[in-house]
């Protein structure tokens, strides 16, 4: 059992790591970050800027939870680690000593050496910082240019909406997140992005950021040749882990910090998780680099016990995740695919006029449900995580759709409206 547990990284993973540590063993244990004092909800980002919650709202914990829970905070930049000699360096100056060691250094955003990239008024969306910089360049402007189309370039474009800011959305697929939603869900969500008045343009790519005589961002070209004026440019392309101080101590790296399923790394006795992980082969996690929220959080759960002497290998369960594009809820359980498999067969059934979709992905022979989407209407987590471990099939699952009921606006019509489809395509399906 370690004398002293050091995380570096408090975001979802470290912190989650911190307090089960806590409730496993009476160690000392230090988190160490330099973005920020304290643990802060990062997917509540938008809602500050947003107007709907301050800063203090977003902190899960008050305050006092870190000394009552003896996690002692340190505020400083970890610029290597003595694997040998079993210490952290702050800012080269300072060192502390660890017993056991987390690495949770979380993702930084993807640039691409567009020309420009580096200008005022041109950044990403990942932290506390990127917020304060976003208030101050878009203060007092007219129009702005959002690049990329995944769930933080959403998001973005829904901040500044609700600033009254005229928004052109660039995303580089022929139809909405396509690479990962079926063509009923990404024209949904596509849909919806074009009723809130933004300038969504599909199949469009950066190609530079134009500056101004300051030298703040005055425009954008695209790879097609148009230019489009704007005085902010959110670059929000997605995310790589953040392996510097890894690397740099000597700790074997690849895409991400590479661990196996217990988390260890190639050093002894410091583990790795979270957005910075990558697992050393495939089938431990849902993909070798896990970059949820959700995931991030049972990254945490289970390396803690790994740290404290209670060895045990991650299980990722039923994937699960949630989002949402401006009005419209999206939930996905299991394994669906944006692209059918030959061996899977689908029921999607919408209400175009309600904005609700409800999609079961099935085994062709066995019948087994692989997978549930559901847009604009909620689902009971527990009941379909059920289904899903117990391999039910979706004979059984439509019988009793209604015990995953959650939404109230998801009347019975709608339950009746479902059921008479995946009758009338039972022949088709079987």
């Amino acid at each position: 059992m370690p004398q002293h547990v050091v995380i570096i990284g408090n975001g979802i993973t470290g912190i989650t790591a911190a307090r089960f540590v806590r409730k496993l063993s009476a160690a000392r244990i230090t988190v160490i970050s330099d973005e920020t004092d304290h643990f802060y909800a990062r997917t509540a980002l938008m809602y500050i800027y947003m107007g709907h919650m301050r800063y203090k709202d977003v902190k899960p914990y008050e305050d006092s939870f870190w000394e009552k829970n003896g996690i002692d905070l340190v505020r400083g930049y970890a610029t290597c680690v003595d694997t040998e000699k079993k210490r952290v360096l702050l800012g080269g100056r300072r060192a502390i000593g660890y017993d056991a060691l987390l690495l949770a250094t979380g993702s930084r955003p993807n640039m691409f050496g567009w020309p420009g990239q580096d200008l005022d008024g041109v950044q990403g969306l990942y932290g506390i910082p990127d917020l304060v910089t976003m208030e101050r360049w878009t203060r007092d402007i007219g129009s702005a240019v959002v690049v990329g189309g995944g769930l933080i370039g959403v998001e973005m474009a829904e901040m500044l909406y609700v600033r009254h800011i005229l928004v052109t959305f660039l995303v580089r697929e022929k139809s909405y997140m396509d690479y990962l939603l079926p063509p009923e869900e990404s024209t949904m969500i596509s849909q919806e992005i074009l009723r809130h008045g933004i300038d969504l343009r599909l199949g469009a790519e950066l190609e530079s950021v134009l500056p101004d005589e300051a030298g703040r961002c005055r425009a954008v070209t695209t790879t097609a040749g148009d230019e489009i004026p704007c005085q902010f440019a959110g670059l929000t392309v997605g995310v790589h882990p953040n392996i510097g101080l890894a690397k740099a101590s000597g700790i074997a790296t690849s895409r991400g910090i590479v661990v196996n399923e217990y988390f260890e790394t190639s050093a002894p006795d410091v583990y790795a998780a979270g957005d910075c992980a990558e697992f050393d082969r495939e089938g431990v996690g849902s993909r070798r680099i896990e970059q949820l929220w959700y995931t991030g959080r049972s990254h945490g759960r289970t390396v803690a016990r790994s740290i404290c002497g209670l060895r045990t290998a991650y299980d990722r369960g039923v994937f699960y995740n949630s989002a949402k594009f401006f009005t419209i809820e999206y939930q996905t359980y299991g394994d669906i695919q944006a692209r059918q498999p030959e061996d899977v067969r689908t029921i999607c059934w919408q209400d175009p006029v309600a904005r609700k979709l409800l999609r079961i992905d099935f085994d062709a022979d066995s019948r087994v449900v692989r997978g549930f989407n559901a847009l604009g209407t909620r689902l009971r987590h527990d009941v379909c995580e059920h289904w899903l471990l117990r391999h039910a099939t979706v004979d059984t699952v439509v019988k009793d759709l209604r015990r995953a009921h959650f939404d109230g606006e998801f009347d019975r019509r709608h339950f009746r409206s479902f059921a008479r489809m995946y009758q009338q395509s039972a022949v088709t399906c079987a």
